[in-house]
């Protein structure tokens, strides 16, 4: 069975824009999806990338058409400027670790719920009620907001050093064996890809 490995945060607008797209390709081709949440920042500053914020205004005013109107194309709602972003995706990462771990609910549900949190519903993904909430609502214990600290602050940090090394540099990246796909604009790719025309 096919494994994609999916490299992502939970405060990227990208990767909120992916929706469940993700996963309906994952199941057409009956493949299997490992989420590998990690921390943005340090991933930039290990591979040369910049926080959105440092940009030039250029890069910042362009990002945001992208967004909207990438959103607009997608009919996905989304808030330009959040009242929370950039929130500490740290919590909400150790949350969706601990969900994979314990099984049972929609892990997609439940990665594409605290995004939306973030990017359309102006929530604070680093709080713990908006973070619980998205367990309970797709099927996990919410409980596992707290029980998984430890477990996942060593996966997350184990998912950056593992990410720099298969040349991830950006959120999300989808890998497949050799082959990396950046970007929500990329899953038409990677669909095509796992049919093996590219």
């Amino acid at each position: 069975m096919t494994q994609i490995e999916y490299y992502f945060t939970t405060i990227s607008p990208f990767t909120y824009l992916a929706g469940n797209r993700l996963e309906q390709i994952a199941e057409k081709h009956g493949a299997t999806i490992t989420y590998k949440p990690l921390d943005i920042m340090g991933l930039f500053a290990r591979t040369g990338g910049t926080a959105p914020g440092e940009r030039h205004p250029n890069r910042q005013a362009y990002r945001l058409q992208d967004i909207r109107r990438t959103a607009a194309r997608l009919d996905l709602p989304v808030n330009l400027k959040p009242m929370f972003f950039p929130a500490n995706p740290a919590p909400s990462s150790y949350a969706i670790i601990a969900a994979q771990k314990a099984g049972g609910g929609d892990l997609g549900g439940l990665v594409h719920a605290i995004l939306r949190a973030c990017w359309a519903e102006e929530k604070d993904v680093a709080d713990d009620g908006v973070i619980r909430a998205a367990l309970e609502q797709n099927g996990f214990d919410p409980g596992l907001a707290d029980s998984g600290l430890l477990m996942g602050a060593e996966a997350y940090g184990a998912n950056l050093e593992e990410a720099v090394a298969r040349g991830v540099f950006g959120s999300p990246t989808y890998v497949v064996g050799d082959e990396l796909f950046w970007g929500q604009d990329r899953l038409e790719d990677l669909d095509l890809h796992l049919a093996g025309k590219i």
